[in-house]
């Protein structure tokens, strides 16, 4: 702020002398105060132009204020004083807008910084007190006042709103369940709050992007420095076509006016505007650039190579199914009981149970007795039943049921983890836990092949069976499983010889990796680690198709500053080529200088707005769309409970209830839904993507869901008017079965429909 208030002195003082000439000159036919003023002015600018070249010369850069400074002197050697102040005018004017324009690029990334929490107020028996933000402890119960910033990432004890657009740039208010985790640089948008704190402040998620921040204009991008380099050739060239002018008109007025019209402001002016706005613009959807050589790289990328797990998956466990033993208990109250013991243990599987139950509305009781056994799980009372939550053999004990065994089984193949609970000491089912493929990244990977993007790999440590599933769902081209970080650096390096790379990742394993790679990406939504330390490109937002946006941003804003260096520069080469023919005299030169700079930077300044995209969602549309979702979401229970109907009929001794209660479920929950999403989402989605042919797949399983609800009521009818016949029990299975599939896979194609509409900025 110091530089650009300096700035705006000079340009005002210069406009100010050059317009006292005017009037001296004009209305009181004063040639010779009116010949001082001016020439005041252009000493002025004489003498920034030479401290300006001087300072650039001692740090190694050759600058093209020497043509300037030439400029000037000329100016006032041949008698053209009032040039030379409309020179200083363009010089100052040219540097205010630089020093404006960086300031307004840089406004998003100087707010994250000056936003950073400096306290937080500590809840203990005594009372709350207040505490510096690097004092606090992982463990501390900490009290948010509405309007205040969360001080570091944290477990809510209590239900909160959270405006979270300075980390993910989206406007809306989230709302945030008991148990679920949040970050820090969050403002508290509802009512005073309470949290457990998980990070200490340096370690926290607002305390790394800050660090990440700091870093992102450190360097300049290799296009700025070609710039840079630009005037070494353009001054000789400069001097000796002034020279030829003088030489062969014998006017040195002309080259004096090849001088005025040669500073390559657009080129050294016009593309460091285009690159730092590109970065600010990128700031505001969530995506850090440290550099603006890794915004040109990541323009240049031809192939991604994405690690799994925390990338194209969400990177921790999350609810996949709950399995009840037993008709006695419900998988909502078996949830319930499980995450009301969780709410007091620190382990990643009971956030993830704790979580899962607060999405689907259950109230969790406070449990007592608490007690880790270690090795085997947790175990405490939870309404006057005793509960335990852990692994198979301490829960069903050595010899497996066959239930138990089922879903041990489903676990393998699925790539789940299973937690067994027990209520009463007696097995009462278990819940399966999965790292879900992200509802985006399809759609993410889809967009950087039409951006140009011709090859995708997915690179993981985990298993084939498991990688091949998840690069089919997204649609790699090829997947490299069972990589350590070695395998992964390899592969980055064979990829980098056949094209310019990208590469993806989030743990500490893909480090080296993002380090290597043309442009590497981390995603640190949870928090700053040594991938984000690697990377050049870093994802503050829990979303992978902010990826694509990034691309698409990155490649505009490349767009832009060629489009302004070269008309910019062609109209400077232009206008020399008239000055020295003499049809551009030295005043007019720098009036017409000075319309160039002014061109350029507009032209650059285009990189800040918004990339055109198709116009966002009404408030109204998107609070349809956001209702849907509550519905969708709630109706998992449904899912699970046809599947647990399916496993529970059995020839021998059938009854029927579950199967007509489940049908009650579907007639009252599912159809409702999936006929509102038909009216009212998929309109929605179509606009998005493009067409009615995008939905098509959702209308027509929307179809098939009704028919088999539709066929379970005939086949219960029958039975009940005709009695049950083994041939009965093999369309039940068949109908509940094949209903439980095409549910799964119509809401992840909803999922990645609703993750289509939500707003990146």
């Amino acid at each position: 702020m110091a530089k650009i208030r300096g700035i705006r002195v000079l340009f005002a003082a210069a406009i100010l002398l050059l317009l006292a000439g005017g009037v001296a000159r004009w209305p009181f036919h004063s040639d010779g105060g009116a010949a001082l003023l001016w020439s005041v002015a252009t000493v002025a600018g004489l003498v920034y132009a030479t401290i300006s070249s001087f300072v650039l010369l001692r740090l190694g850069r050759f600058s093209v204020d020497a043509i300037a400074l030439l400029a000037l002197v000329g100016t006032l050697l041949v008698g053209e004083p009032f040039a030379g102040a409309v020179i200083t005018v363009m010089l100052f004017s040219g540097q205010l807008f630089e020093s404006m324009a960086n300031a307004r690029a840089h406004r998003e990334l100087s707010q994250l910084i000056s936003r950073a929490p400096r306290t937080a107020r500590r809840k203990t028996p005594n009372g709350i007190t207040s505490i510096d933000a690097d004092e606090v402890a992982i463990g501390d119960l900490l009290v948010v006042g509405s309007g205040e910033v969360l001080p570091v990432d944290g477990r809510l004890r209590t239900a909160a709103v959270l405006d979270e657009s300075a980390l993910t740039g989206e406007a809306l208010p989230v709302e945030h369940g008991v148990g679920q985790e949040v970050r820090s640089g969050c403002v508290n948008a509802g009512q005073q709050l309470e949290l457990f704190a998980i990070a200490t402040a340096a370690d926290s998620t607002y305390a790394g992007v800050v660090r990440l921040v700091e870093k992102a204009t450190e360097s300049s991008a290799p296009f700025v420095r070609v710039a840079d380099r630009f005037a070494i050739f353009f001054v000789p060239t400069t001097l000796a076509l002034a020279a030829a002018a003088w030489a062969i008109s014998g006017d040195a007025v002309r080259a004096v006016a090849v001088l005025v019209v040669a500073t390559p402001c657009p080129l050294l002016i016009a593309a460091p505007i285009a690159f730092v706005s590109g970065i600010s613009r990128l700031a505001r959807i969530g995506v850090i650039v440290k550099t603006g050589a890794v915004l040109e790289q990541l323009a240049a990328g031809r192939t991604v190579l994405f690690d799994k797990t925390g990338t194209l998956t969400h990177g921790r466990p999350e609810l996949d199914r709950v399995i009840t033993a037993a008709e006695s208990i419900d998988a909502d109250e078996l949830l319930r009981c499980a995450a009301a013991l969780d709410q007091v243990s620190s382990h990643v599987l009971a956030s993830a149970i704790v979580t899962a139950a607060a999405e689907r509305g259950l109230t969790l009781p406070t449990p007592t007795d608490v007690e880790e056994v270690h090795g085997h799980g947790l175990q405490g009372v939870v309404e006057g039943h005793r509960v335990r939550v852990g692994k198979a053999a301490w829960i069903v004990g050595s010899e497996l049921p066959r239930w138990a065994r089922q879903v041990l089984r489903r676990a393998e193949l699925d790539g789940a983890l299973a937690v067994f609970v027990a209520i009463e000491d007696e097995p009462a089912g278990a819940i399966l836990l999965a790292d879900p493929i992200r509802a985006d990244a399809p759609r993410m990977i889809r967009v950087l092949r039409r951006a140009g993007l011709g090859r995708v790999v997915l690179l993981t440590g985990d298993r084939a069976d498991i990688a091949e599933v998840v690069g089919r769902i997204v649609g790699v081209d090829a997947v490299l499983a069972d990589c350590d970080p070695s395998d992964k650096l390899a592969a980055i390096e064979r990829e980098t010889q056949a094209a310019p790379t990208i590469m993806v990742g989030d743990g500490i394993n893909d480090a080296p990796a993002l380090a290597a790679a043309g442009a590497g990406v981390a995603l640190a939504s949870r928090g700053a680690t040594a991938s984000s330390e690697s990377a050049g490109v870093v994802l503050t937002v829990d979303r992978i198709d902010v990826l694509a946006e990034a691309v698409l941003i990155a490649r505009r804003t490349k767009r832009i500053a060629l489009q302004a260096v070269t008309t910019g520069m062609t109209l400077s080469l232009l206008a020399m080529l008239v000055a020295a023919a003499g049809y551009l005299p030295p005043v007019s030169g720098a009036l017409f200088q000075e319309g160039i700079d002014v061109l350029a930077i507009i032209l650059a300044l285009r990189a800040v707005l918004p990339r055109e995209h198709q116009a966002p969602l009404s408030q109204e549309d998107l609070d349809i769309v956001l209702s849907l979702k509550g519905e969708h979401d709630a109706m998992r229970s449904t899912l699970e409970a046809i599947r647990s109907v399916a496993d529970g009929l059995d020839d021998s001794a059938v009854d029927l209830t579950p199967v007509w209660q489940l049908l009650a479920r579907i007639d009252n929950e599912v159809l409702p839904h999936e006929r509102a999403d038909e009216k009212q989402l998929l309109p929605l989605v179509a606009h998005a993507l493009g067409g009615t042919e995008t939905t098509a797949a959702l209308s027509r399983t929307h179809a098939e869901i009704e028919h088999e609800a539709r066929r379970l009521r005939r086949v219960l009818e029958g039975v009940s008017s005709a009695g049950l016949e083994p041939v009965d029990i093999v369309e039940l299975h068949r109908i509940l079965y094949g209903l439980y599939a095409i549910l799964r896979l119509h809401n992840a194609q909803e999922d990645e429909g609703i993750s289509s509409l939500m707003p990146t900025r």
